[in-house]
């Protein structure tokens, strides 16, 4: 069974700039990845994203800059629009309640999360970690604190069977994670030093964002929020 979000159900009141602000970056930096040959891009990845080995054993004080570099770089147009679909579906809400300033904070720190974790449990991997998707991950669980039972319009494809459905964000989101989980464990157990998705970065992610949407889900004062 796969549960895709396409959607949500939760008004803002504020456009969300950096939301749209973010998916263009990620476009441009993209576009400028895509542009250069395929030696070029590969040294690319290495020296901005975030290598494990590399930041895990006597790191130079600049790769630690990497943390938040490799959060702008993505592998591919499908690794991307993954990445942004999320980013637009979860982000605008997030941004609503926290703020432009605190949102970009926190997606950052998310993001930084999200590596750290990947890196603690992959510590001797010299592939490059990157893409959006400890930063998202973080989203996905600020939104769950914050909007627990917000519905998520949801396709769901179980074989040849698709629907698209409403379902609260504590279901959807809560599914998302668990899969996580069960994929990071499975992960953890492999020796293959192929690349693929860098589960722990979604799982540090998330629970950093639960974690901070926990604490400032009521909060009613700017510039943390912008209402409870």
């Amino acid at each position: 069974m796969l549960v895709l979000p396409v959607g949500d159900v939760n008004p803002r009141r504020h456009f969300p700039t950096i939301t749209v602000g973010l998916i263009l970056l990620n476009g441009a930096v993209m576009a400028y990845s895509a542009s250069l040959s395929p030696e070029a891009r590969q040294a690319f990845y290495t020296s901005a994203g975030a290598v494990p080995y590399r930041l895990a054993h006597s790191p130079a004080p600049m790769a630690w800059t990497t943390l938040l570099t490799s959060l702008f770089i993505h592998s591919g147009l499908l690794h991307l629009l993954s990445n942004m679909l999320y980013l637009w579906i979860f982000g605008d809400n997030v941004e609503d309640r926290l703020g432009e300033v605190a949102f970009i904070l926190f997606y950052l720190l998310a993001g930084v999360a999200g590596n750290l974790a990947q890196i603690a449990a992959k510590p001797y991997s010299e592939l490059p970690v990157i893409g959006a998707s400890g930063a998202i991950a973080g989203l996905l669980g600020a939104y769950l604190a914050m909007y627990p039972h917000a519905r998520v319009r949801t396709l769901v494809i179980i074989f040849y069977f698709l629907r698209l459905v409403e379902m609260p964000a504590i279901v959807v989101l809560g599914i998302w994670f668990l899969l996580q989980i069960a994929q990071g464990i499975i992960n953890l157990g492999t020796l293959s030093p192929e690349g693929g998705v860098a589960w722990f970065a979604h799982i540090g992610g998330f629970a950093f964002g639960l974690l901070a949407g926990l604490l400032f889900r009521g909060c009613t004062r700017p510039p943390l929020c912008r209402y409870g």
